[in-house]
């Protein structure tokens, strides 16, 4: 006689120590060295400033990768969940910060920004209960955009193709507005009571 309990497969738990939160540890521990590589530059040591971009590209690169080996394996845990958007806003806060400090780029861009990122992780955490607001593909659109426009910023460009950086923050700033109500009006359609 086979019991319901024997016949279910067991569940297995996910080390929180894996790949993808490795690689998302990584990006955090990036952080302060990419901070420390724009503050050596002072966005004028063209050495310094190359290396800031690819550090910058390198840890943006990391969170592409991490969330497809947690995908792919199966290595999705809680601590990724929270840890990763920590890591994103921490290392696009840090530059877009930066950036406005060395005068590259406007405070209100800066503030728009951070405002939205932080604004929409609020909103995520407030319909948790209800369900969960995806990213979409205008958010992984704005993402895109803003770390184009970040290194872009950071590389040390001719003067020629410098003037190409404002334009693609301006699309990155559109779309990440744009996205923003979207993800306002996905978080009120969860939270609107169901009859």
């Amino acid at each position: 006689m086979t019991g319901a309990a024997e016949s279910a497969p067991p569940v297995a738990r996910v080390p929180v120590l894996n790949a993808a939160n490795g690689l998302t540890l990584l990006r955090l521990v990036l952080v302060p060295v990419f901070a420390a590589s724009v503050v050596a530059s002072g966005m004028t040591h063209t050495g310094w400033r190359i290396a800031a971009c690819l550090i910058f590209a390198f840890a943006s690169m990391t969170d592409l990768v991490d969330g497809w080996i947690a995908r792919r394996f199966g290595l999705v845990t809680s601590v990724g969940k929270v840890a990763d958007p920590i890591a994103d806003k921490a290392l696009t806060g840090a530059a877009l910060v930066l950036l406005s400090v060395y005068d590259r780029l406007p405070w209100w861009v800066t503030v728009l920004i951070l405002v939205r990122e932080l604004g929409i992780t609020g909103l995520r955490f407030w319909v948790i209960r209800h369900g969960v607001i995806a990213a979409s593909r205008g958010g992984k659109l704005k993402t895109a955009l803003q770390i184009l426009a970040i290194a872009w910023y950071l590389w040390p460009m001719p003067a020629a193709l410098a003037a190409v950086g404002p334009w693609i923050m301006a699309a990155a700033v559109l779309v990440t507005v744009v996205t923003g109500f979207d993800y306002v009006a996905q978080a009120l359609r969860l939270r609107r009571p169901r009859s």
